[in-house]
């Protein structure tokens, strides 16, 4: 698939993911090289702090596109992430249009937004600074998370807020917000994931999801969704240590 990560999602590729939630580069590095389409830093659950992100985003390099989830959709945790030069940001815990306002206008610079100007990773230390603050509000990928209730009552308001690139289903944290956590499959949880859906297919928004494995994604990526972040390092590494305990001890 040509062209860059967001560019992709605009045109609707299928891109498979994965989270990453430990502070390795070596870690980070392997994943690039195994074919994944995109790679999720998640900075909101994880122990990533920025300077941890800047090593993985060193480490995989061209290898793959990395989206770092900022802790907040707050004007300094959004900056910190961009100004380290990611290939987009996911935002969690929208839940209005006023919030997606908001969050896009953090991660735009003026004049389609109020985005502070550093210089740091991103901007090559300076040496290609102008370039970068020219085409940032073009090339990086602003997604926003729907992980609870409230985000799907307002998500007909959500979808009509211009500047962003695509919707990302935050499913366990939605069945908390409904009295079910951890019961992503409940045929209540699921009915309010479609709603999703339907709204955004009709946008012709791009939408994403998280799934714990291959099963779980599978059903998604069937009914339309291209933006798929599925398992996390940490479950790869738990599952391939039981998957061989378990053949050698029978």
């Amino acid at each position: 698939m040509e062209g860059s990560f967001k560019e992709k999602l605009e045109r609707g590729d299928t891109l498979i993911g994965t989270i990453l939630s430990l502070p390795s580069p070596e870690i980070a590095e392997i994943l690039s090289e195994m074919g994944f389409d995109w790679l999720f830093v998640d900075t909101e659950h994880g122990l990533l702090g920025p300077g941890s992100v800047q090593r993985i985003l060193q480490a995989t390099g061209s290898n793959c596109p990395v989206i770092v989830r900022v802790p907040a959709g707050d004007d300094i945790s959004i900056k910190k992430v961009l100004d380290l030069g990611p290939a987009g940001v996911i935002i969690p815990h929208v839940n209005s249009a006023e919030d997606a306002h908001r969050i896009v206008r953090f991660c735009k610079y003026p004049p389609e937004g109020s985005r502070s100007v550093g210089i740091s990773r991103a901007h090559g230390y300076g040496m290609r600074f102008q370039e970068y603050v020219d085409s940032a509000n073009q090339k990086v990928a602003v997604i926003l998370q729907i992980e609870h209730i409230r985000a799907v009552r307002n998500i007909e308001s959500i979808v009509k807020v211009s500047g962003f690139d695509a919707i990302f289903v935050g499913p366990y944290d939605l069945s908390g917000s409904m009295g079910k956590i951890g019961e992503v499959t409940a045929p209540e949880v699921q009915r309010e994931i479609e709603v999703v859906r339907t709204v955004c297919s009709n946008a012709g928004l791009a939408l994403g999801i998280f799934g714990a494995d291959a099963e779980a994604v599978k059903p998604f990526i069937d009914r339309g969704y291209t933006l798929i972040a599925v398992g996390i390092d940490t479950m790869f590494i738990a599952r391939s240590a039981q998957q061989t305990l378990a053949t050698l001890r029978g």
